[in-house]
């Protein structure tokens, strides 16, 4: 599945720059580089293509980081400066031995963060969630999955990016005067089979009441482990954004609820604020140098009508 989404988007990537006109190599270049791959970047992909067909003047594309290392951030961002990139927009894995290769970006061209930000870097601009603020919104939701209180664990790609780590800052906050315990928080550096083992170590050992995943992928390996080990019901699941399974999982029970994100709109305005910054408009800019998109709460009783407007979003890209 992974190899799929990559293809996907590479090869949407590889459309965009093939179909443009003669004379597209003079275009001004924009990228968007994901964290991972995940089927959270396969709508943000969705964001960036609306604003390719808004402004065909410039050659957009999706960077999928298969390794989600931040060596491997480096050489694409290398890659890209070499070929005169203009602008990009990156979700940072991790910021702090990152900020070297952010700030040599910045120097020669325009640099937003988008879902993680690196805020000690001279990004111009970080476009994506409030992660503490979904933190405490997943903090509600545990202690709605569990009123008299149990044990917890979440499972995660990196505690080395930010928006991991202000994800559990807000839970901590947030479960803080309850009897929930957080036992641990298992990270897998990306790799989906190494998600899922964890979460198959963790039901195997047993004493847990509810599992948490923060990134896209770490909740649909919680839902196919709990499957797997016949514990649907057993066990409360909260997860975060919006993977297909995910959503299904949701809409059977087996969910409790899941925060999700607007990556469309991480990929849409990330394009099109590049667009206006390079054009010479930064009117758009906060003074803070954030750009908070909402995050809702997705439970069964409104499933089906946020799968319904998925459908619709992606179909009209």
């Amino acid at each position: 599945m992974r190899r799929l989404i990559q293809a996907a988007l590479m090869g949407a990537a590889t459309l965009s720059l093939c179909s443009a006109p003669a004379g597209a190599q003079q275009k001004k270049s924009l990228a968007l580089i994901t964290n991972v791959s995940a089927d959270f970047w396969t709508v943000a992909r969705a964001g960036v293509m609306k604003a390719q067909k808004e402004h065909p003047d410039f050659a957009m594309q999706v960077i999928v980081t298969g390794q989600a290392t931040a060596a491997e951030q480096r050489r694409e961002l290398d890659d890209l400066l070499a070929n005169g990139i203009a602008g990009v927009s990156i979700s940072a894995i991790d910021p702090k031995n990152s900020t070297e290769e952010f700030n040599k970006v910045a120097s020669h061209a325009v640099l937003f963060t988008t879902d993680s930000d690196a805020p000690g870097s001279n990004r111009v601009l970080y476009i994506g969630t409030d992660n503490k603020a979904a933190g405490l919104q997943a903090a509600t939701e545990i202690r709605k999955a569990l009123p008299q209180g149990g044990k917890m664990m979440a499972f995660v790609g990196t505690m080395d990016a930010d928006n991991a780590r202000e994800r559990v800052d807000g839970i901590k906050e947030g479960l803080q005067g309850s009897n929930i315990q957080i036992v641990d928080i298992r990270t897998d550096g990306g790799d989906f089979a190494k998600a899922k083992a964890n979460v198959q170590d963790a039901l195997a050992k047993g004493g847990l009441d509810v599992l948490v995943g923060l990134y896209n992928y770490n909740t649909p390996q919680i839902y196919s482990a709990v499957k797997d080990a016949g514990m649907s019901g057993k066990i409360k699941v909260v997860g975060f954004d919006e993977d297909a399974q995910t959503l299904r999982g949701v809409a059977d029970g087996t969910i409790q609820s899941t925060i999700v994100q607007q990556p469309f709109e991480f990929g849409y305005q990330s394009m099109t604020d590049l667009v206006k910054y390079i054009n010479g408009d930064k009117s758009f800019i906060p003074a803070n140098h954030l750009i908070i998109i909402p995050t809702r709460i997705i439970q069964k009783d409104n499933v089906h009508e946020f799968q319904q407007s998925m459908r619709k979003m992606l179909a009209a890209k």
